[in-house]
């Protein structure tokens, strides 16, 4: 009896694993991002490092192991415009970093899936039941009862950051599917993050901004942060792979709880009670959301 219930759990564990690894992963990032910043970096200068480090590693990664079969010279065109995108997606994400605790930025960040399978219903793209709409106005009201209690004026510019950030998400995802179904991930995932990186040393260039960490920690916290995202990038396709994207964007919400707890561990950042209300209200209406849309 034994070794069969091993053998399961060990089973399960292969195939959800790729998952837990991508959430654990994007949430060591997003806590890594803050010790970066705390330390002098900016938005710009970690977005810049971070592209650079990522598009080697998916290099590597794409020279290990090739995609198999074609990929259309207007798929690669569509890519390198949501590069574009995505770059406003991430810098969007560090900048709300910069001004609000981490777990509020990335817990507001979160409204993405919300905003895409509403206007994936308005679009015609799919339908959404009454269930899903119900779930949807509940997480809504879970992210206002938590920003609600936070007063300051530079928090609404961290949360108007990550709200553009989800914006920006939203999009590359309606876009993605309506324009690229079928297409292989990896290598969209590979001109888009070429795109990227081009507009981000562009504008660092322009603006003649580099603003590194002042600190060998804060340096350190950069690199693994980068290496972080890719590998979390990884995960996410390997999970889509086995156990589906539906089931992968369920094992995504943990991002904001491991967040949260790598925040009050690391960066003593603790959600007071109201806002660990609302974060838990709005993570489990988008559970629902998901599962009942």
């Amino acid at each position: 009896m034994t070794k069969p219930s091993t053998s399961q759990a060990g089973s399960r564990l292969t195939q959800i694993g790729p998952a837990l690894l991508g959430a654990s992963s994007f949430a060591c990032a997003d806590v890594l991002s803050k010790v970066a910043l705390n330390d002098g970096a900016d938005a710009l200068t970690i977005s810049a490092v971070r592209a650079v480090l990522g598009l080697a590693m998916l290099f590597a990664w794409l020279r290990l192991a090739p995609p198999s079969g074609a990929f259309s010279p207007r798929a690669k065109w569509i890519s390198l415009g949501l590069g574009v995108l995505f770059a406003g997606n991430v810098f969007l994400l560090f900048k709300s970093f910069e001004t609000v605790e981490v777990p509020i930025a990335i817990l507001t960040y979160f409204v993405y899936p919300l905003l895409t399978g509403l206007a994936a219903a308005a679009s015609g793209l799919e339908t959404i039941t009454w269930r899903g709409a119900a779930a949807a106005i509940v997480a809504f009201l879970g992210l206002a009862l938590m920003i609600g209690v936070h007063p300051t004026t530079l928090a609404a510019a961290g949360i108007l950051a990550a709200l553009g950030a989800a914006l920006c998400r939203v999009v590359v995802l309606l876009a993605t599917r309506a324009l690229l179904s079928g297409a292989d991930a990896l290598r969209i995932t590979w001109y888009a993050l070429l795109s990227s990186t081009a507009v981000f040393i562009f504008a660092a260039l322009v603006t003649a901004n580099w603003q590194p960490p002042a600190t060998a920690s804060g340096w350190l916290a950069l690199v693994v942060l980068s290496l972080a995202v890719t590998t979390g990038l990884l995960g996410v396709f390997a999970s889509t792979g086995r156990i589906g994207p539906f089931r992968t964007a369920l094992f995504m919400n943990l991002e904001p709880l491991l967040t949260a707890i790598g925040s009050a561990l690391f960066l003593a950042q603790v959600l007071t009670p109201l806002q660990a209300l609302g974060g838990g209200v709005m993570l489990a209406a988008l559970v629902m959301f998901q599962l009942r849309r």
